[in-house]
């Protein structure tokens, strides 16, 4: 048997997986050299139990383990696992397997991730979420509309004190939550212990005033011990939630951290700084769709999916698809995608965010629902009547939007929102 025999006992066209394997769809263009056959041969082959040549220590056993191509279509193909393949409840695992050596195959020219189905006995091996959207909804005491969150600008605030000031003028304009931006963790001129006794000190002040729940995404990103220290110090200061960068801390760390808030009572959310690096070539990589129902089996509470009207890359109908890998409990085939069951798993809440603002509102909950996180910095911070009136343009806006008003004519009784709409109008900013 030659090598290439080898790699293609590994495509069976037309062999339909059971209800109890893990598919995955990938987009393959082969080097120069190879047919489709036998990249995606290679590439079955690599992420489960083959290797470059026939060896004379298979079994049986490993080849009923083997990986299947049971469809190819154009330069998609379609793989089936077996679900043993696997190890439940990790997904370190995962990834080493159908998300590692493959990518560096040199019978592949370009790869990427399109879907990925979970299997039954998969998806319950994971908690997910530990509060959803829901328990979100209730911690901050909002219904009826997406839940508000601001980032200081510029981007690290130069002090604890000058983070907590923008923090209660948001607040008080009528934000639900400050959130730290993705780099903002401890610097020598923000240590995260003084931010964390600021910031929570003119929370309970921003309450007092307004009657409103409020909250901050702090942002405990490190290493895991420290990490389980500054969440214990948020807790213990009477933080209801903490933030992390899911994918620089790694899927280890995610899913302990996720397990530890469970512990302490804290939501997670998080940021998906680094995911462009791999999400963003249409030919290469791993897709968002993909990325957001790994991240729902790691269970934190929000997670950013993009907005299709600012600035970051994402269009409309693939950011609908992420928002339903993480929201919908069922989801019927589409296109090309797998149909999803996630067998009760809580769903997380999508954060819309990347050069919002107010004017941009409207078109942004047209196509997304209430049921939503808004985050906007420079959307709330670059409005010229200052922090408080950014805020409150934004929650302008948001009822405008709820009375089907437009947003000029509902600026005639809000001089915040006039304000916005005057510098930055209804359009999208890069």
């Amino acid at each position: 048997m030659s090598k290439i025999d080898w790699y293609l006992d590994f495509v069976k066209q037309g062999k339909m997986p059971s209800d109890d394997e893990l598919l995955v769809l990938f987009r393959l263009t082969p080097d120069a050299g190879f047919s489709i056959e036998e990249a995606a041969g290679r590439v079955a082959s690599e992420s489960s139990v083959g290797t470059w040549t026939t060896l004379t220590t298979v079994d049986q056993s490993t080849r009923n383990r083997m990986a299947n191509v049971y469809r190819i279509s154009g330069d998609l193909i379609y793989v089936s696992y077996p679900l043993e393949l696997f190890e439940l409840g990790s997904l370190p695992q995962l990834f080493s397997a159908v998300f590692g050596n493959i990518f560096g195959m040199k019978a592949v020219k370009r790869l990427r991730i399109e879907d990925i189905f979970f299997p039954r006995a998969y998806v319950k091996s994971f908690k997910g979420p530990g509060f959803g959207i829901k328990g979100v909804q209730d911690i901050l005491k909002v219904k009826n509309r997406p839940i508000l969150a601001t980032v200081p600008k510029p981007k690290l605030s130069p002090s604890p004190e000058a983070h907590a000031k923008i923090a209660y003028d948001i607040w008080v304009g009528g934000e639900d939550l400050l959130k730290d931006d993705e780099n903002l963790t401890s610097l020598p001129f923000n240590r995260f212990d003084d931010r964390v006794k600021a910031v929570l000190a003119a929370r309970d002040k921003a309450e007092r005033e307004t009657g409103e729940r409020k909250s901050a995404l702090i942002n405990i990103t490190a290493t895991v011990e420290e990490m389980k220290r500054r969440a214990k110090l948020v807790k213990d200061s009477g933080g209801e939630f903490i933030m992390i960068d899911i994918l620089t801390i790694g899927w280890a760390a995610a899913q302990l951290i996720r397990d530890y808030a469970e512990e302490l009572g804290l939501a997670v959310h998080a940021h998906r700084a680094f995911h462009a690096a791999f999400t963003k070539i249409a030919d290469h990589g791993v897709s968002m769709i993909a990325l957001s129902k790994v991240v729902r089996l790691a269970g934190p509470d929000l997670f950013h999916i993009g907005t299709a009207v600012g600035k970051m890359e994402g269009s409309k109908p693939d950011v609908m698809r992420s928002k339903e890998a993480i929201t919908v409990d069922k989801a019927e085939s589409e296109g090309i995608y797998f149909p999803m069951n996630w067998w009760g798993m809580k769903s997380i809440v999508p954060v819309a965010s990347g050069g919002l603002h107010p004017g941009l509102v409207p078109k942004l909950l047209d196509f997304m629902g209430p049921d939503i996180a808004i985050q906007i910095g420079g959307g709330v911070l670059g409005n010229p009547l200052g922090a408080r009136a950014g805020a409150k343009a934004v929650r302008d806006a948001i009822e405008a939007w709820q009375k089907k008003v437009p947003l000029k004519e509902y600026s005639t009784h809000s001089k915040e929102l006039k304000a916005a709409l005057d510098k930055w109008g209804e359009e999208t900013y890069e």
